[in-house]
């Protein structure tokens, strides 16, 4: 039974356990009565130090009582006792209990001042020379250093995996270095946040130069403007105005630290030929954009070689498999067969699978080798369905894994390219930038390009507007087939998808059908309606489940009808509270065994299993499963996905969510059996028609809108796309780019 939380002191008896690279450390502390265990963050503790800890102590199956650390302060081992245990614990390279008792007993209580500043006396103790001396007070001045960053930076609200993080970014002068410049702390391989950066800065008081606060903001606001707008760049006015409103600068002064920002390569500036306008780039999508276009420029300048009697080809599938293709679809065929590239894109039921599907099987009957690829695992195992050839994740297909400094990194690159002849890649709307920048970099000279995806759709999550801008480039060859083929007229989700797309009002009240609307006059009727066709109405009339076949999908995370309260609403309904069933709260969410849950990032490391006892690594965001098992004597929790069964530690665990009910954002990729999309009180900005065509076309055999008419005309009466700052159409055109960076 976990207990209240409370502070205990004393002296650090043994380290049993700790991670160097996240500081993750288990202990056992005297408090002068007993020992007792205690885990948690504490990097840099050792034997003999005197702390305070603080958390909450709760009962291991295994270990007992265990104190779960919250934060910690400490101090230096001051006693000659403390002293000669901290050093006989070896916590220093070099010094033996032996030495340890010799090195005490000459200095006692000054003994680790002696060692850190005075190696010249240290070396007169017995088995220590001069050199030796300075080693080991090189290693004092860094595990003390360590220790008064944390100090300090704890004081700011800087958790100690991030403290461990700066230390090893800045290393032994890293107090110093944050002193003159705080905002060094907002660079990559750190990421710490301006606004803490910026309370270290009030807080200490120093006259720090203004200019590295505004290079500091200038970063942050492209970053932010990233993350929650997906632009790859800024206008240069906009970006100035927008850091001087927010530091609190001149104008001059914020210009002044662009152009030097830009000519330090800093920061990257490109004018669009077509208005002048000047862009700002952070480098990393500078080069992902400008390298992406050369690469393609390339592909379209040397293409492979042109497939024979393509028409011949054409014409025997059509007798062979007892169809007509329709002009667009030939006129796609043939691109796909003599160009370097092809866009092929449609709505549903346009024929996009039909026309995919001669291409393969021409490009394979010619002996090409031909990868397949799509952004999501959902999406690459229905690329697999409709094709009949193995499909992988781009993130699969590029092989990712890990660098020597932590970052993910693809093993498939300029030096080690794809080995293939052709490479088709489905949902390209979902792509971005970076990862477009990635598959350039491993796209063999001499390859095919097929690219697959719906223009109409929204834009991916991450930075960047690529199969729009690759379209808007007019330089990739592109076919848009627009006929809807008879046997997809007979659903009304494709007919009223097209509608919409078309700005016309869709059609939804025809029975027997698959698309309706269900009026409701409140919020709370809209909510309560959408819970009982989850759990009761469409289980008992089509067998669906909200596990497997149902998927709600908000257009916004808040509000009463956002994911948010949907999820919590749902899971009380469907996976209630229940003495078997163990559960856990996390970031004041409560995840139980038998929830539905979603991967809400691209986690690398988490390793998982197949059914066919094949193994890997890598859970990527969106992915949807359900939480099965939690294991609280080994700290894990397992997920099992599609494919694949997942193992979390409870730390990984931040990175789940319930998915009763998720974005649209979040959905696309993904086709779902039956759809049921709440619309009241939408949020205006999120009133737009690309988001609803988007939810719409998730539907597969139902859909069903809930809430206000009203609601879906104003987002079909509105065709104004979200303005998407990027200029990789430009840099594909040559008009504004400098070429591709290495």
């Amino acid at each position: 039974m976990d207990k209240e939380a409370y502070k205990v002191s004393g002296v650090v008896d043994g380290v049993i356990y700790r991670n160097e690279d996240n500081g993750y450390t288990v202990l056992n502390i005297d408090d002068g009565s007993e020992l007792l265990s205690a885990v948690g963050i504490m990097p840099g503790i050792d034997v003999g130090d005197e702390v305070t800890l603080t958390g909450i102590v709760k009962t291991h199956p295994t270990y007992g009582e265990q104190l779960s650390v919250t934060s910690f302060e400490r101090s230096a081992p001051t006693t000659s006792t403390a002293i000669l245990k901290y050093l006989s614990s070896r916590a220093i390279k070099g010094v033996g209990p032996r030495m340890a008792q010799n090195i005490v007993a000459r200095f006692g209580e000054r003994s680790l001042e002696i060692m850190a500043d005075h190696p010249e006396e240290l070396s007169c103790v017995r088995g220590i020379s001069l050199e030796k001396a300075k080693e080991i007070s090189e290693q004092i001045k860094s595990t003390f250093g360590f220790r008064e960053l944390a100090i300090f930076l704890a004081g700011y609200d800087i958790r100690p995996e991030e403290a461990v993080r700066i230390w090893n970014k800045l290393g032994t002068n890293a107090r110093e270095i944050i002193g003159k410049n705080p905002y060094v702390l907002c660079e990559e391989g750190i990421n710490i946040s301006f606004r803490r950066a910026d309370e270290i800065a009030a807080g200490e008081g120093g006259d720090i130069d203004e200019s590295l606060r505004v290079r500091a903001a200038l970063v942050h606001i492209l970053k932010h403007n990233g993350v929650k707008n997906g632009f790859t760049c800024v206008p240069r006015e906009k970006l100035s105005v927008k850091c001087a409103e927010f530091t609190g600068s001149l104008r001059d002064t914020v210009d002044s630290v662009i152009s030097d920002m830009t000519a330090d390569a800093s920061l990257f500036e490109e004018t669009r030929e077509r208005d002048g306008t000047r862009f700002v780039f952070l480098p990393s999508f500078h080069r992902a954009e400008t390298y992406a276009a050369a690469r393609l420029q390339m592909l379209l300048r040397f293409p492979p070689q042109i497939i024979e009697n393509i028409d011949g080809r054409i014409e025997a599938i059509e007798r062979e498999e007892n169809i007509r293709y329709a002009g667009l679809q030939k006129e796609a065929i043939r691109m796909a067969l003599s160009k370097g590239a092809l866009i092929l894109t449609g709505g549903p039921g346009t024929g996009k699978t039909t026309t995919l599907n001669a291409i393969i099987r021409i490009l394979q009957d010619n002996g090409e080798k031909v990868f397949l690829a799509a952004p999501t695992g959902r999406a690459a195992q229905r690329m697999s369905d409709v094709t009949g050839c193995e499909a992988k994740t781009i993130h699969r297909l590029l092989e990712v894994g890990w660098s020597e400094d932590d970052r993910h990194i693809f093993r498939k690159n300029e030096n080690n390219p794809l080995a293939c002849d052709a490479l088709v890649l489905d949902e390209v709307s979902m792509i971005d930038s970076m990862l477009l920048d990635s598959l350039m970099r491993a796209f063999p000279l001499g390859c095919r390009l097929i690219l697959v995806g719906d223009s109409d759709q929204l834009p991916s999550v991450g930075a960047g507007n690529v199969l729009h801008d690759m379209i808007a480039s007019g330089v990739i060859p592109t076919v848009a087939l627009n006929e809807v083929f008879r046997q997809s007229m007979k659903s009304l989700i494709i007919t009223n998808a097209h509608r919409i797309n078309r700005g016309e009002q869709p059609v939804a009240d025809v029975k027997d059908n698959d698309f309706f609307f269900l009026r409701c006059e409140s919020e709370e009727q809209t909510k309560q309606t959408v819970i009982d066709l989850c759990s009761t109405r469409l289980p008992k009339a089509y067998g669906y489940s909200v596990m497997s076949s149902i998927q709600v999908l908000s257009p916004s995370r808040v509000g009463a009808l956002g994911t948010e309260e949907l999820n919590r609403a749902l899971q009380s309904v469907i996976n209630p509270p229940a003495e078997e069933k163990t559960e856990l709260v996390i970031n004041d969410r409560t995840l139980r065994v038998g929830d539905k849950v979603m991967q809400m990032k691209n986690n690398y490391d988490l390793s998982w299993e197949k059914d066919d006892g094949s193994m890997g690594e890598g859970v990527f965001n969106g992915e949807i499963g359900v939480l099965s098992e939690i294991d609280r004597k080994r700290r894990e929790v397992i997920v099992a996905f599609d494919d694949k069964t997942a193992k979390y530690t409870y730390d990984d665990m931040t990175q789940l969510d319930l998915a009763y009910c998720t974005t649209v954002h979040k959905s696309q990729g993904n086709e779902f059996e039956a759809v049921i999309i709440p619309l009241f009180h939408t949020p205006r900005q999120l009133l737009y028609r690309n988001l609803l065509y988007t939810a719409v076309t998730r539907a597969k055999k139902l859909l069903i809108l809930v809430g206000r008419p009203e609601q879906m005309t104003e987002m079909i009466e509105n065709n104004k796309k979200t303005i998407r700052y990027t200029m990789l159409a430009d840099f594909l055109a040559g008009k504004g780019g400098t070429g591709a960076e290495n």
